[in-house]
Parts: structure tokens; C-alpha cells; sequence
């Protein structure tokens, strides 16, 4: 009888984020692999693994080029006989292909690539996303795969396999959003889940209502992002200021497990300018709360314009503000949208079906497509 697979993931991410619960649901959803999760010391990562009974293993990382990283991949592939290693973000990819010169006895690789920012031109960047040991790069949409196409020579290696969202879920939280921020019981109220990053692009998210409050003079909407801040946070506070925006909205900072609130939102709005595909929109579609997005990353392939949410071009505040407006407005539209979206989860984007579809790649991977090892 063949045993269970034994599986390394590595992760260098220090911050939550949807990567993160990538790692997670696997771990919960895959009970025919044996998992063990290498990351960060301190991370939030680490934490919510060992509440959650799961192994795991933290190394130092003060540099992106930390050998003590380097060379715990390596004994901890010896030590518990790892058969393939998942490599989650692109710092674990470097410390990785670090580790084959170190060791000639290393496990195959498959690479998850969860954004769809291209591969830069660059010799080291492309050596790396090349490498002979990486056998697949799971990709989390088809824009993702196809713009690691124009970098990664060979295309078979090549997959899409989207996340998605448990379903049925049984969490609950004991945070009630409108009394903890003040925010009227008839306020509109405009939940986005991001983190304090560039991609995120929270600048927009400012510009958006702004031009709600203070261009079409509806103050009847209350707007709250909850993540991890970050040294963009001050800009934002201070733009938020300038603009006399502070009765609108509120930013929270990282709230764990944040996406059990959205049951409280009215509207989910994202305004990144660039993505894989967020988390948070799927968490929305399963709680039935209407998304208004950015056309940016694989949003689209899960939201058709007009049919079940509503998207507007990277940087566009006013059209953000005006299908928001427009969506809070029609309940009918509202019903249409989280109903097809609420569909489409179920048949395409649970983490049971994610896991599945991750299994086969590592099967294919470890015993070859006939199953046999061949």
C-alpha cells in the first residue's frame, strides 16, 4: 500500500493574508497528505497554525537570504522523509533554489504563484522560476498562468488551480462592527479586507469616498477596511484628514479571522490594482454580500460585470463610487448578484474542490500522470 504523502510548505510571510489561508484550508481540507509547514518565526502564520493543531516549524528570517532558513528546508526534509515541497511566495522560492546548492538529496518542487504580477526580466528572477526542481507552478488564475507564460519556458509545467472559501462554514464572531466604530444602524455600511499594500491600492479607496461624501454629497455611507497596517497607513490617515472624511470611515488594523465580519457589511468594495484573486471575494460571495471590485488579476473570471458584482478600472474612485452607489440602491440587483455569486462558489471555488485539484497535481508530481511513478 502506497503511504501518505509527506509535504513541506514553506512560507516567509510574516503578515496574514489570503496566501496564508491558502495554507491553512490545504492543511484542513487535504487529510490524505501528511502536512508540515516551515515559516517565519513570529509570524501571524505560525500562530493561527498552532492554535489550529497543525505541525509546524519556525525558522529566523532577517534577510530574504537567510542561510539558517536555507539549511532548515534542508534538515527538516532529511529529518521527516519529505516527498515534495509547496513553496507558497517568492522569497521561499530564492531560500528554496538556495537550498539545491547545499543539497543534492532534495525533494521535487511545485510553486504556488498567487498573484499576477509578471516574472521581471531578469536573469537571477527567470534562473529561479526555471529551475529543473520545480516541477509545477499551481497558478490561482488563468491572467495569472498566462503571464507566468511569458517567463516560464516550459508551459506544461503550467496550472490553474483557483482557491476558494470553506463551505459550510460554522464560525461566528462575538464583534459587532456598529456599535465598536460608531457607525449609524441606517448607515450604508462598505466592508473591504485588505492589507496596507501597494497592490492594494487603499489610495483609491479614499479617492472613492471622497467622491461620495464630498462630490455627490451622500453621508449616508460609513466605510471600513480591516488588515495589517503598514508604513502607507499614515498617508492614508492623513489624506482621509485633509479631505474631512473621519465620520465616513474607519481603519481598523488587522483583526484575526476578519472574515466572519462580512455577514455585517452591506456592500464588499475592493479597489486593488492588482491581484490574484482576493480572498475576500469569495468570503463575500459565500456570506451573499454584493461586490463591487476592480477589473484587475483574475477578479474578472469570477465576476462578469453587470451580472453577478460590479467592476470598474485600476484607480477609478468616481466609478467605484457610482456603481457602489448605484448597487445600494437597487435591492433586487443586490439579490441577482450574491445569488449567482453565491452559485458559482459552491460549483467552482470551495477549498474542498482547491484541495482536490492540488492533490492531483502533487499525485501527477510524486507517481506520474498514469499513477504509477512513471
Amino acid at each position: 500500500m502506497r503511504k501518505e504523502p509527506r509535504i513541506l510548505h514553506i512560507s516567509t510571510a510574516s503578515r496574514w493574508g489570503g496566501g496564508e489561508n491558502h495554507i491553512l484550508n490545504l492543511c484542513k481540507e487535504m487529510d490524505s497528505v501528511n502536512h508540515l509547514v516551515l515559516c517565519c518565526r513570529g509570524s501571524e502564520l505560525l500562530k493561527r497554525l498552532k492554535r489550529e493543531s497543525i505541525e509546524v516549524c519556525p525558522a529566523p528570517l532577517s534577510t530574504k537570504v537567510d542561510l539558517r532558513f536555507v539549511w532548515k528546508i534542508i534538515l527538516l526534509c532529511k529529518k521527516h522523509k519529505i516527498d515534495l515541497i509547496h513553496i507558497h511566495d517568492t522569497t521561499a522560492l530564492t531560500l528554496s533554489i538556495m537550498a539545491t546548492y547545499l543539497s543534492a538529496s532534495l525533494p521535487p518542487y511545485i510553486l504556488s504563484k498567487k498573484t499576477s504580477f509578471p516574472i521581471k526580466d531578469r536573469k537571477r528572477t527567470l534562473y529561479k522560476y526555471n529551475h529543473a526542481q520545480i516541477k509545477k507552478i499551481l497558478c490561482v488564475s488563468d491572467i495569472t498562468r498566462q503571464i507566468t507564460s511569458e517567463k516560464v519556458m516550459n508551459q506544461e509545467k503550467l496550472v490553474t488551480v483557483y482557491h476558494g472559501t470553506s463551505a459550510p462554514k460554522e464560525n461566528k464572531s462575538e464583534i459587532l462592527l456598529r456599535p465598536k466604530y460608531d457607525i449609524p444602524q441606517n448607515a450604508i455600511l462598505v466592508g473591504t479586507i485588505a492589507n496596507h499594500i501597494r497592490a492594494k491600492n487603499l489610495e483609491t479607496w479614499v479617492n472613492t469616498i471622497d467622491h461620495i461624501v464630498n462630490n455627490m454629497g451622500l453621508t449616508n455611507y460609513h466605510f471600513l477596511v480591516i488588515g495589517s497596517k503598514t508604513d502607507r497607513t499614515v498617508n492614508y490617515l492623513k489624506r482621509i484628514k485633509e479631505k474631512g472624511l473621519e465620520k465616513y470611515c474607519h481603519i481598523s488594523g488587522f483583526i484575526p479571522d476578519a472574515s466572519v465580519l462580512i455577514p455585517q457589511f452591506d456592500i464588499s468594495l475592493m479597489t486593488s490594482q492588482s491581484e490574484g484573486i482576493p480572498q475576500f471575494i469569495y468570503e463575500s460571495f459565500y456570506y451573499k454580500v454584493p461586490v463591487v471590485a476592480t477589473e484587475v488579476g483574475g477578479i474578472p473570471e469570477i465576476i462578469t460585470n453587470g451580472e453577478n458584482g460590479f467592476l470598474s478600472r485600476p484607480h477609478d474612485g468616481v466609478s467605484l463610487a457610482n456603481k457602489l452607489v448605484l448597487l445600494s440602491q437597487d435591492r433586487s440587483l443586490q439579490q441577482k448578484f450574491t445569488k449567482i455569486s453565491y452559485q458559482r462558489l459552491l460549483e467552482n471555488y470551495t477549498t474542498e474542490r482547491m484541495a482536490a485539484n492540488t492533490l492531483a497535481q502533487y499525485k501527477e508530481v510524486l507517481y506520474g500522470k498514469n499513477g504509477t511513478g512513471s
